[in-house]
């Protein structure tokens, strides 16, 4: 029993000395009994060989180094050991026997399961550790007489390497709880079996515990980082399916305003430029079936694009000013007249000669929408800096503007959705360049673009 003058000035202490039982009670458990380390760590290949084809129906297809270590340091660990058991024996006139291959297996079997299970040889290791070298020599039938360093020496090396090599193993995978308690464990053994080397162990068992501890956190950090790292790929990797769909979404846009643009004026402008001419009205059915059936497709590769399919979104399509002649021929065919200049070659990088033709296109589609059957003049010079681009169209042909009441109908301009000039102007943003838009006195409007050229890598 406490005296009551002590228990009362003990009680301050108490939740210390609880936080000290605690925390001393529960790495030892972990270290003794309950602990279990982390799964082994995949290792890089500069680490594992390939075995040759002869072995592979024997063998693994690769081996660890590591492992193939481990077994080699085992082996030579039991053929020393008992050497000096048999050269022990022959001191002491004992026979070779099973005690000895068990005292040899228990100082190196755990160097070879360490990697594996690293808690369990280290439990191994400690069991060997306490029964110690004197025991093992008692139990052979060595005398106090006949020992010397030279036989006592080799089973304590032994049983040294295998022990830090374990605690190293322990603290490289498993919990700060379970390495904290494996160091108590090595200090509590020392002191309790062989005081006056109690010094040399804690720092041995220090500095391999330390080490250990070190390289998990070295491997946790770089692991972090490379967890990190694939983060930030699968980001940057979402960015670019996002902005990849931005730019087919804009590549829809497009091609939809402009094919209907075109299909719409050429509906209302059919029946009036083939009045009473079946021929005439057969030949613009005839294009409107063309166009229609061109967006059809290239809607389809569009959206093909956007789901992903036929390769992913690089199969978008990609036009460029190769295509010139069939955009001003489907200007024309909706009642435009449409004349071009160019300066320059036409040879571009796909970047900018896409966005050039998707700038002419959506120009040719607002002159379309808002003033049918006008005058169109499109002007393309190219230097080694840069490609202009101006589009001008002047105001639309009074034969072709909206007459309501009991008169003719006529074809009416499109709706658009104040998209176009936006889309226009982001595309040549992109790319560095400008793009500047302004009515004209007779009711005309203009486009001019300016595109740095960068020649691709």
């Amino acid at each position: 029993m406490i005296p009551r003058a002590w228990a009362g000035l003990l009680r301050p202490a108490r939740p210390l000395i609880a936080a000290v039982v605690t925390g001393t009670a529960r790495p030892l458990i972990a270290a003794v009994v309950t602990g279990t380390a982390y799964p082994p760590r995949p290792r890089s290949g500069v680490l594992r060989f390939r075995v040759p084809r002869v072995l592979r129906l024997l063998l693994f297809r690769t081996v660890d180094l590591v492992v193939v270590a481990d077994l080699l340091l085992a082996y030579i660990l039991f053929a020393t050991t008992m050497s000096f058991f048999i050269g022990v024996g022959v001191i002491s006139g004992m026979r070779e026997g099973p005690e000895m291959y068990l005292f040899a297996a228990a100082y190196s079997l755990p160097v070879a399961l360490r990697d594996r299970w690293p808690v369990a040889a280290w439990r191994v290791a400690a069991l060997s550790a306490a029964f110690g070298a004197g025991f093992n020599l008692r139990v052979l039938g060595v005398s106090m007489a006949e020992r010397s360093a030279g036989t006592v020496l080799p089973y304590v090396a032994a049983e040294a390497i295998t022990y830090l090599l374990c605690a190293y193993s322990v603290s490289v995978r498993s919990s700060r709880e379970i390495t904290i308690g494996v160091w108590i464990v090595s200090v509590l053994g020392a002191w309790i079996i062989n005081p006056n080397s109690m010094f040399v162990v804690v720092i041995l068992v220090t500095v391999a515990v330390l080490f250990g501890y070190n390289v998990q956190a070295r491997r946790r950090v770089t692991g972090r980082l490379a967890e990190e790292k694939r983060r930030a790929d699968e980001q940057r990797s979402a960015r670019a399916v996002l902005e990849e769909r931005a730019r087919i979404a804009r590549e829809l846009h497009d091609v939809v305003a402009h094919h209907m643009s075109v299909i719409a004026i050429q509906a209302e402008a059919t029946p009036i430029q083939a009045a009473g001419d079946r021929e005439k009205l057969e030949t613009g059915l005839a294009e409107i079936r063309v166009l229609s059936l061109t967006a059809l497709t290239e809607m389809r590769q569009v959206l093909g694009a956007l789901r992903g399919e036929d390769g992913g979104p690089g199969t978008a399509p990609q036009p460029g000013l190769g295509r010139l002649d069939d955009l001003t021929g489907n200007a024309r065919a909706a009642g435009l007249a449409v004349r071009v200049e160019v300066a320059g070659s036409l040879e571009l990088p796909t970047a900018i000669g896409l966005s050039a033709y998707r700038i002419l296109q959506e120009s040719l589609s607002n002159a379309m929408r808002h003033a049918p059957g006008s005058s169109v003049s499109i002007e393309i010079s190219r230097t080694a800096a840069e490609l202009r681009l101006r589009v001008a169209n002047g105001p639309g042909r009074p034969a072709l503007r909206p007459v309501t009441g009991g008169r003719r109908p006529g074809a009416r301009p499109s709706p658009g959705g104040g998209q176009g000039i936006i889309g226009m102007r982001e595309r040549a943003t992109l790319l560095g360049g400008t793009l500047d838009t302004a009515p004209i006195r007779d009711g005309g409007f203009t486009v001019t673009a300016t595109l740095p050229i960068l020649e691709e890598p």
